[in-house]
């Protein structure tokens, strides 16, 4: 798995971190290949507010966006093969899609659920990584398999909410 983030600075450690996370979501998810790749930007407040206005028809700023280029649903196995039109020809790798996520919101959020900025860009980046693989919290049932999803993968880590 490839995980490209933008030019943010984020420490050679926390992006391991960021790194085994995503593959844990993929192992938890039945979707391992080393054949795919993940986009991370980091945006203002203005930019996420235009991408949600855009591509959502919502017009305020909010901490992640995902952008998925494929139609999986959770738990769905497939193969690389499956999708040749959607793997890069530059790479030989599956693009998934791209995770946007605004450094603004997620200190807000950080500072008012109590924990780290830390935990919250991890929390941030599992969910976002977790739209891309088709989970979602709409309904009520499948909200609570993401959400189920998200704190295994993160007390693995020992990620918890209290972490400063």
């Amino acid at each position: 798995m490839k995980i490209e983030i933008g030019d943010y600075a984020l420490s050679k450690n926390f992006k391991k971190l960021i790194g085994r996370l995503i593959k844990t979501a993929c192992r938890y998810s039945k979707v391992c290949s080393r054949k795919m790749k993940v986009d991370i930007s980091f945006v203002d407040e203005d930019t996420i507010r235009t991408l949600n206005r855009e591509q959502r028809g919502i017009d305020k700023k909010t901490d992640v966006l995902s952008f998925p280029t494929l139609n999986l649903k959770p738990l769905q196995r497939f193969r690389i093969k499956d999708f040749k039109d959607d793997i890069e020809p530059d790479s030989g790798l599956l693009f998934l899609g791209d995770i946007i996520i605004c450094e603004n919101v997620a200190r807000h959020n950080a500072e008012e659920y109590g924990h780290s900025f830390e935990r919250e860009i991890c929390y941030l980046v599992l969910h976002g990584f977790l739209h891309l693989l088709g989970y979602d919290h709409i309904k009520e049932e499948d909200q609570v398999v993401m959400r189920a999803l998200e704190e295994t993968v993160l007390k693995k880590y020992k990620i918890t909410r209290d972490a400063k």
